[in-house]
């Protein structure tokens, strides 16, 4: 009984620090994410992150998942094979962005990219579009380091609103879909691609003309500097 007693005691520890190491994850990838944020808000003329979410995942959710992959409920077994269950949702204005925040990401030392998904270069059978990565990033605890799978999925606005719908729509019904909504979503995940590439169009066009005005604008001043009007303000009154 004593030894039973024990083992739940030291079960429920393990679980415990299990579920800690993936909130920690979360939050050091967060700050990660929210230091991009604030360089491009503060420093840059641009920035790319609209909008980010994350989300853990719950015992019941893993166990679940664990259940339908066929595997064993070991938490060995689940830290190694479920890789998504700390994850973080980045919306982007561009699909351009996707990349550069991606890359960022990537380049930071103390981040090991296990994998890379990209479902824009190829999109699922359904439409879906969004780049998906699992990294792996050190937690130190009070006795150990611990390195932790954290899933990042980046997409853009037309991206994220086309999977929420599709989320919403197909929510709770686990009977087989008729072939014509299926049909209308894939179309409907095309207009959304093409509205993505027409946006980014318009504002890469955009900035050539704000950097044609810049050089203009500087033209204009250097003009100025050298012309009759200045040299003679600069001339002393008598």
């Amino acid at each position: 009984m004593e030894a039973t007693v024990k083992e739940m005691k030291s079960l429920k520890v393990d679980l415990i620090r299990f579920m800690m190491s993936y909130k920690f994850a979360l939050e050091e990838m967060n700050t990660k994410i929210n230091i991009l944020k604030q360089e491009f808000k503060y420093i840059h003329d641009y920035n790319p992150i609209e909008h980010v979410n994350s989300r853990l995942k719950s015992p019941e959710s893993i166990i679940k998942k664990v259940q339908r992959k066929g595997g064993d409920l070991s938490l060995m077994s689940i830290r190694e094979h479920i890789r998504d269950i700390a994850g973080i949702r980045i919306t982007c204005s561009f699909i351009s962005d996707i990349y550069k925040i991606s890359e960022m990401l990537k380049k930071q030392k103390d981040i090991k990219v296990i994998e890379c998904k990209d479902y824009i270069k190829n999109p699922k059978p359904n439409g879906y579009q969004s780049l998906h990565l699992i990294l792996q990033i050190p937690i130190f605890m009070s006795d150990r380091e611990e390195q932790v799978y954290v899933e990042i999925q980046i997409r853009t606005i037309a991206m994220d609103f086309w999977a929420s719908l599709e989320h919403k729509i197909y929510y709770k019904f686990e009977k087989e879909i008729p072939q014509k909504i299926k049909d209308d979503l894939k179309e409907a995940a095309l207009s959304a691609a093409r509205l993505d590439k027409k946006m980014e169009s318009i504002h890469k066009e955009m900035n050539t003309i704000k950097e044609r005005y810049e050089v203009d604008s500087l033209i204009d001043s250097d003009s100025y500097l050298y012309s009759q009007e200045f040299l003679l303000s600069m001339v002393p009154k008598s």
